[in-house]
Formats: C-alpha cells, structure tokens, sequence
C-alpha cells in the first residue's frame, strides 16, 4: 500500500480538537524501528512531507507572573490549560499563527486555536474586535476571545520561546490517530512576545544529562481520539515503552531555574515522572 492508494481519514481537526496523547522518552536507535512497525497502518503528515521529511515547531508559552500554568503542571492538577502561540518554520515569517489554548481534564486534551496571518502577529493583536483578524470560523472567533479572556484573566505575559523539529505521521484508517518524533528541542527565555527569538540564543534541551538519562532521547508521542486504535497498543507493547510527563515548557523553566538560581528545579527522581 503507498501513500497514493490511501489517504488518511477523519475530519478536520484545525481549530478544535479533543484527544488523548501519551509521551514517551525512546533511544534514537527505536526510532527507525517504530517508523517500521507503524508503516502499515500510517503515512507521512502532509505538512511535514512538504518540508522535506520534518519541520520546524516555534512556540511561545506565556504564563503568569507566578507560573500558575507551570506549577499547575507541576503539581498534576486535574484541571489546568496552557496558552501557547504558535508558528512553523526555521525562520518563522511565512506559516500562520496560531493562539491556542490546550486544556487538560483528568487524560483528555482538549485544543482549541484562532489562526492569523503572521503579519498581524504584531503589538496591539489582543486588543483587536474579531472581525478585524478575518478570523475563518465561529469556532476560531470563540477561540480568539477565550484566549483573550484568560490572558487578561491571569495577566499573561511572555516566558520562553520553544523550538524543535518534529517529524509527523497520521493514521490511514483511523479517524484520528498521529505519531510524532520530536527532537533538536531549545528554549529562550523572552520578554517579548513578537520577535520569535531572533538574534538571541537557544539553550538545548536535548541531551541525556537534561533527561537524566545515558544518552541524548527523543519524544515520541501518540495521539488519537478515545478510541484508542488496537495498532497504537501493540506499539506500546512490543517496544515496552513506558509512558512518562514531559512538558516542555515546564522542563525550560526546571532549566532555567538551573542556570540562574532562581526558584526550584526538580531532583533527578522527580524530573519524569513515569
């Protein structure tokens, strides 16, 4: 079966979208073999075969001054949210941006997102009538408010950028089912919110000594609505994956933390937590 012969199903899922994810920290030397056992059931996103095999994610995690989403995370709270603002690209300036809230209830994530041209990213955006962004749905216009409403509701401001590659694989049958590989992921600490980290400098969070781990891992996540498929189980099984929390904005701040002295940062047995 070839990428031409089928397509993947479902709908779209570009602006609100309710799932289950689990994460997983592999060896690099799993990942060929898991593109293996997964060739059957999925192709590659079409987004990332465009860009030659993967892409470039750029996140900015804003919070509020005391970190309450950060130590929401932290203390596993079954109720809590991230705002995030998001564009692709290794030098961002032609893909959209998206101002998204993920939500976490108990194992279920819920995403909702307003997309704008990367142009109207700019001073001044969050104070815009809806109509003045040519927002494309009802649901992108809630989206937008929300994101407003609780920026303004925790006084977010701007903490980190987050950058990383991913290479992305979506389900052939499934009506949802996705299987990501992140790797080469950095962080910035920031206090502006519109210049995507130019001219500063990404500090990794890649290697083995951050994961406390031997060797420098990668993040493998699977994705899909509650009806998990039976191929995503025996993923788990045959590699004997071992499911684990991996913020990444929260392990930029435990780094920071680390390199500045300010607040606390994790002891080893606390820094994934399986």
């Amino acid at each position: 079966m070839t990428t031409k012969q089928k397509q993947p199903m479902g709908g779209d899922f570009t602006t609100e979208l309710d799932r289950f994810e689990a994460k997983y920290i592999i060896p690099r030397e799993l990942v060929e073999p898991i593109k293996a056992f997964i060739r059957p059931y999925c192709v590659m996103d079409k987004h990332c075969e465009a860009a030659g095999g993967h892409y470039t994610i750029n996140t900015l995690q804003m919070d509020s001054p005391t970190l309450s989403l950060h130590y929401a995370k932290e203390w596993e709270a079954s109720h809590r949210f991230k705002l995030r603002v998001r564009t692709y690209g290794l030098q961002p300036g032609k893909a959209p941006v998206f101002m998204e809230i993920k939500r976490k209830y108990f194992e279920r994530v819920i995403k909702s997102r307003a997309c704008i041209s990367f142009d109207q990213w700019k001073p001044g955006v969050l104070k815009k009538h809806v109509d003045e962004l040519n927002l494309k749905s009802v649901k992108e216009r809630e989206a937008f408010r929300e994101f407003v409403r609780l920026s303004e509701e925790i006084d977010a401001r701007p903490l980190v950028y987050i950058r990383y590659s991913r290479e992305a694989y979506t389900g052939i049958f499934d009506h949802y089912a996705r299987v990501t590989f992140d790797s080469k992921l950095c962080y910035q600490p920031v206090t502006d919110m519109y210049g995507w980290g130019e001219g500063g400098r990404f500090i990794s969070m890649d290697s083995g000594l951050v994961r406390n781990r031997r060797e420098s891992s990668l993040v493998l996540e699977i994705k899909c609505t509650e009806q998990v498929p039976t191929w995503m189980i025996e993923l788990v099984q045959t590699f004997s994956l071992v499911r684990c929390g991996n913020c990444k904005y929260s392990t930029a701040i435990w780094m920071e933390n680390c390199l500045t002295g300010k607040g606390e940062a994790p002891f080893a047995d606390e820094f994934i937590q399986f």
